[in-house]
């Protein structure tokens, strides 16, 4: 059960640390900090968990009007061949298939607030047709692994704090961003199906793959021609442009079949409600075992470590004040976004470190955090190789970013 040993892993490992440090160091603060950190984490999960709340709830009741009005049958009907293949577990025509695309489409625009609640809708209606509902399936595995490797077109927030803090073309890390994330979540899709047996070579699955590496490539060289100081503009608008139109048409559809679009609404508002408050007690645990993590030192001990190694093997070491970030990431979103703009504030937003960091802050998603309110929201408690398969295409991720970092930006 890997996040049972995952959790236990993170309290272990920074009680060490802390006990090190007391020992070699004297650091007697040390253990006051990492009880600190565990009511501090406690509070910020409560918090997530009623931010989460109001987004679950709004999102989930668009959801269910979307899904009498028929959007969600199109969408499962327009990709259904291509996630027969990447899920062959579930049945033709399941209406996970539709939810799946609306929380892909959400999260490649980067609306986080609207891909959650549409990712825990997905997961609830795989968990239906699940045999063992204590144990993740291979679909939904697949799926919280394409989750967590968090492809992104259009990195609005982090384009939006580049501007906050005064960089002189806040759209520079957008297609390092792109093809960064483009490569983690081929690397999901790779390792997931090699574990679960399934052909990537179908003519199915490379004629659909084709397509979305065209449509990548070509969104790359749209915003290529445009303007620097147009590429934020354009691709915020388009984000939310495109969001709103989607409720829009959610909504007409809804009334075209003569649904009543408000109790639909509330129907559906009501599951939401219901799945934040269940997500509470997983989503507390994980922060707080990361919390105790960080607050013992662990975190910046492994730093301090890589920085050792390439300085040893005579590696350029920039990069490795952008590291941070990257360990951050897969633990916490607002940690590494907390570390992503101190590496700004600090070194300058057009510095390589300062951009750096925002390309590893869109490279990928937060994996423990996926883990927790997704797999929480259904009660699974055996990942299986869902945290392997994701921290590889973590990995893959962070690489890809540092390397396009170079090339890019010197």
């Amino acid at each position: 059960m890997a996040l049972n040993y995952i959790w236990i892993a993170f309290f272990i490992t920074g009680f060490i640390v802390a006990l090190c440090q007391l020992i070699f160091a004297g650091n007697t603060q040390i253990f006051s900090d990492m009880m600190n950190s565990t009511f501090t984490n406690a509070k910020t999960g409560f918090e997530i968990s009623l931010g989460l709340t109001g987004a679950l709830t709004l999102w989930m009741g668009l959801m269910k009007v979307g899904e009498k009005g028929g959007v969600v049958t199109m969408l499962g009907k327009l990709f259904g061949p291509f996630f027969q293949k990447l899920f062959p577990e579930l049945p033709k025509g399941h209406p996970a298939y539709g939810s799946m695309i609306l929380n892909f489409s959400a999260n490649m625009l980067g609306l986080d607030n609207a891909a959650t609640p549409m990712g825990l809708k997905a997961m609830k209606e795989m968990q239906d047709v699940n045999p063992d509902k204590d144990t993740a399936s291979n679909a939904q595995i697949m799926f919280l692994v394409l989750n967590a490797s968090g492809l992104t077109i259009i990195p609005v927030s982090i384009m939006v704090y580049r501007t906050q803090l005064g960089a002189a073309n806040p759209a520079d890390i957008f297609i390092p961003i792109l093809i960064a994330t483009y490569v983690a979540t081929l690397v999901a899709m790779i390792t997931v199906a090699i574990v679960q047996k399934i052909n990537l070579f179908d003519r199915v699955i490379i004629a659909y793959m084709g397509g979305l590496t065209a449509i990548i490539a070509g969104v790359i060289l749209y915003f290529m021609s445009l303007p620097k100081e147009q590429i934020a503009e354009v691709s915020t608008f388009a984000a939310n442009f495109i969001l709103f139109s989607v409720i829009i048409l959610f909504i007409v559809l809804a009334l075209l079949k003569k649904v009543n679009v408000y109790d639909a609404f509330i129907e559906g508002a009501k599951e939401g409600f219901n799945t934040a408050i269940k997500i509470i007690p997983f989503l507390i645990a994980i922060l707080v075992a990361i919390g105790i993590f960080r607050a013992s030192g662990a975190m910046d001990f492994v730093i301090t470590g890589f920085d050792r190694l390439f300085s040893w093997l005579g590696v350029d070491t920039r990069f490795t004040g952008a590291l941070p970030v990257a360990f951050m990431k897969p633990l916490s979103g607002s940690g590494a976004r907390g570390l992503m703009i101190d590496a700004m504030t600090t070194h300058g937003a057009d510095s390589f470190i300062g951009r750096l960091s925002c390309t590893l802050q869109g490279a990928t998603d937060t994996t423990f955090y996926i883990l927790a309110v997704y797999f929480g929201s259904v009660g699974i408690k055996n990942t299986r190789h869902a945290v392997g398969c994701s921290l590889l295409a973590d990995l893959a991720g962070a690489v890809t970013a540092i390397l396009v970092a170079y090339l890019f930006f010197g």
